[in-house]
């Protein structure tokens, strides 16, 4: 079997199809590098073009006429951004993803999965949520993300497509075996921020604290990259279980996390525990955000048969392993001091 990886240059997207290749399946990487690296590629078939682009499509799916499902990461996800500049969201997120999607359904695919965002949901009292949460995106990534969903239910109604929407809580870490990572030389993501805070003797800025949570600061369920790659696998496997053709129900949603929340400040002191101190500062929320959410779904194990198996801990651990080397595999320059290790560990 053969999946077309939209974005699968991307920080999820590479490692998702790490993933598929250590399970038998192989990846057709299409990817625009606008925010991919080529060298998540090396060693992959890859097409270097835009999801939009119909000629592309067309010959990729000639040229492979294995391919049983498109799995699509290619979006754009920075919240402060996206409220920043909206019209560019809604049209790489939205007015590219209708052609890719039209694309695909004349291509005669009809297993898609789609790389959603718990950023979609109201989140309940106690900030909990589950596949039948009511939605109400506070970004307009988040609004991005919600409309594609409306958007592959309604082409489902009308069409024989079948969609999978995996709705993403914060992912971590990087792939174990650091083939791949987060790619962003200035991540906007509190792990990432964390890092670079520590490695250049900076603040880590705690943006929000009035939040109605148990210390103030938002809460997140931290979900580490290579738990959500295997996530992926599952639902390739077990598409046609989920979803069989002809069958009563033509899209489904499953919550990818952990079930855990955790606060900025709790993840600050996993950070401490694991790697070495950082200071902090609070600081007014960024535009976008929330107070934030966290699964208690169990769909995701009863679909997928899947479960987290990795922690908070190994996460921040995977991440500055991998931050350790992607300055050299990405070409990216940094400050001398930049992530020395604490202690004999690494700790």
């Amino acid at each position: 079997m053969k999946v077309l990886i939209a974005g699968g240059a991307g920080f999820i997207g590479s490692t998702v199809a790490s993933a598929c290749l250590d399970e038998g399946i192989e990846p057709v990487i299409l990817d625009s590098l606008c925010t991919g690296r080529a060298e998540f590629t090396r060693g992959r078939t890859f097409y270097r073009g835009d999801i939009s682009d119909g000629a592309l499509l067309d010959r990729i799916f000639a040229e492979h006429p294995e391919i049983g499902a498109v799995l699509h990461a290619a979006a754009l996800i920075v919240v402060p951004e996206s409220v920043s500049q909206p019209l560019r969201y809604y049209r790489e997120n939205v007015g590219k993803s209708l052609d890719l999607l039209e694309h695909v359904i004349r291509n005669g695919v009809t297993r898609y999965v789609f790389s959603s965002s718990a950023a979609i949901y109201r989140p309940g009292a106690d900030l909990s949520v589950d596949e039948t949460s009511p939605l109400a995106p506070a970004s307009p990534y988040a609004r991005t993300k919600a409309m594609m969903e409306t958007v592959l239910a309604d082409t489902a109604e009308a069409t024989g497509l079948r969609a999978l929407s995996l709705r993403y809580f914060n992912p971590v870490g990087a792939d174990p075996l650091l083939r791949t990572g987060l790619q962003l030389p200035r991540p906007t993501h509190a792990l990432g921020r964390l890092i670079d805070a520590w490695a250049e003797g900076g603040e880590f800025l705690i943006t929000g604290t009035e939040w109605p949570t148990r210390d103030g600061s938002g809460v997140r369920d931290y979900v580490h990259v290579w738990d959500l790659a295997r996530a992926h696998v599952q639902a390739l496997r077990r598409f046609d279980e989920i979803l069989p053709a002809g069958g009563s129900r033509s899209v489904e949603a499953v919550n990818l996390g952990t079930g855990d929340g955790t606060t900025v400040r709790e993840l600050v002191a996993a950070f401490t525990e694991a790697v070495g101190p950082v200071r902090t500062r609070d600081a007014p929320a960024r535009p976008g955000d929330g107070a934030g959410a966290f699964t208690r779904s169990t769909r995701s194990r009863l679909l997928l048969d899947w479960k987290p198996e990795y922690s908070v801990a190994d996460g921040i651990r995977d991440a500055v392993r991998w931050c350790r080397i992607r300055d050299e595999l990405l070409g990216l320059r940094r400050p001398a001091r930049h992530l020395q290790p604490h202690g004999s560990d690494g700790r």
